[in-house]
């Protein structure tokens, strides 16, 4: 075996490439480890493993408690005001903190449904570069693919829908109550961050981080891969 490595190190020290060599071998090698997986393989198990990943993510966050009763992606009290999150749980207001805080989580378990087509398009537009470098890639190659594909059109497609979902579970007003309350207190430093693009932010940021667990299930577990072409992609 190491006379093997050692010829190996010296053919590739000796031979000089050009792009087209490289990527010719590149290739050769990419088949041979991955068992004679070819670029449609790559292709077509990558969207399949993306199209179920994120229709199980969207099913897992979009209902009663997809967000609110899931630690992992709870929505918190918007970090630039934890002051006056404090402040406001000192002077006996806990309830309607724990109020708002619910009903951001409802806003956000209520436009997550909303993600699927937006998904759907870019899982469709992937190339067999995208799919080849995502087999190959880390164990989240396939949500960072998505994340930077979709990320601006999630957010112009959430933000009309948080802020209507915030009005609709009463959001806007514990916020709009709170923000009047605290900004009362003597010598505190006066905010009112933008509680939609926050919302919005946070139920994007939760839905990848469920895609990335699915992936990850899919790469790791045997039993995940419900198709004889996931089996194929990712057995390797």
């Amino acid at each position: 075996m190491k006379k093997i490595y050692l010829l190996l190190i010296v053919a590739i020290l000796s031979i000089q490439y050009t792009d087209a060599q490289f990527l010719k071998d590149a290739k050769k090698l990419f088949n041979s480890k991955t068992k004679g997986l070819t670029e449609k393989d790559a292709v077509d198990g990558i969207k399949e493993a993306l199209a179920n990943g994120t229709q199980e993510s969207v099913k897992l966050v979009s209902v009663q408690n997809g967000y609110w009763g899931n630690p992992e992606i709870k929505i918190p009290f918007p970090s630039e005001a934890r002051e006056m999150e404090t402040d406001l749980r000192n002077i006996g207001m806990s309830k309607k903190v724990d109020e708002f805080n619910e009903s951001m989580n409802r806003a956000a378990e209520k436009a997550a449904n909303e993600a699927k087509p937006i998904f759907i398009a870019a899982i469709k537009g992937m190339t067999v570069k995208d799919a080849i470098n995502i087999v190959k890639g880390a164990d989240n190659a396939a949500t960072v693919y998505l994340k930077n594909t979709t990320s601006p059109e999630l957010i112009n497609k959430f933000q009309p829908i948080i802020k209507s979902s915030l009005d609709n579970v009463n959001a806007t007003k514990y916020w709009a109550d709170l923000i009047t309350i605290y900004n009362k207190i003597p010598l505190v430093k006066k905010m009112n961050p933008n509680l939609t693009e926050y919302v919005t932010q946070k139920a994007i940021d939760g839905l990848f981080v469920m895609i990335a667990k699915e992936e990850l299930k899919i790469r790791k577990d045997p039993m995940a891969r419900t198709s004889e072409l996931l089996k194929k992609v990712f057995g390797n």
